[in-house]
């Protein structure tokens, strides 16, 4: 295995080249770019689908979705989309019609985006909004206990 010297410790070069390009997640696999733009574009084509309500699917035409990610397998065959609804947790009906029009998803991107394969289609909670959510109120209450102690007259400043 060739390594590469940083600052007196050896690093495997194929580490060196992910950490180049800043596409290794924390605990995951590097990501090709063909990966990322392939997920990219199943993103825009999956917006765009559910925005108009093209996939005949009564509760999703009237959901308020947002598609913040697509992330694809390496063989390209298999795609996860991270999704949440306007106002917070997707509920479960709404993830059982996003699951029914999947293979109608599915087909649609393939023909826009111009794929070999059109890589099967699975849904998720996008969790990185709750996460949001939780810092802002983590913050709101640090900012609320700073204000008290000011009005205490014991804070600094």
């Amino acid at each position: 295995m060739a390594a590469a010297r940083t600052a007196g410790v050896a690093v495997p070069r194929a580490m060196m080249r992910g950490a180049m390009r800043g596409q290794r997640e924390p605990g995951g696999p590097e990501r090709s770019q063909r990966q990322l733009r392939v997920g990219e574009a199943l993103r825009h084509v999956l917006a765009e689908l559910l925005r108009r309500g093209a996939a005949h699917e009564p509760l999703l035409a009237e959901a308020n979705l947002t598609v913040s990610e697509v992330r694809v397998s390496r063989d390209l065959r298999h795609a996860v989309a991270y999704v949440t609804e306007l106002g917070g947790e997707l509920r479960a009906e709404v993830r059982e019609a996003l699951e029914r029009a999947a293979p109608y998803l599915r087909g649609e991107a393939a023909r826009r985006i111009h794929l070999k394969y059109a890589p099967t289609l699975s849904f998720r909670l996008d969790p990185s909004f709750a996460e949001a959510a939780r810092i802002d109120a983590l913050l709101a209450r640090e900012r609320a206990s700073l204000e008290r102690t000011r009005e205490d007259g014991d804070g600094p400043g």
